[in-house]
């Protein structure tokens, strides 16, 4: 039986007085596994200067 997954993308902009984009992805980060998302891959997107987080967890 294959499983089936829910699948949630998240961007994070860098902002300038938004804090440090490193600790905004943490808080992300510790959000979604605490709502049972797994990070599965990441994407820095440098010309719109933000990072893409890709989760899924089972359905």
């Amino acid at each position: 039986m294959n499983p089936r997954w829910s699948h949630k993308v998240i961007e994070i902009p860098y902002k300038m007085f938004a804090g440090k984009l490193t600790d905004r992805i943490q808080q992300e980060l510790d959000k979604m596994s605490a709502q049972g998302w797994e990070l599965v891959s990441t994407l820095f997107i440098e010309h719109e200067v933000s990072v893409r987080l890709f989760f899924k967890k089972p359905a």
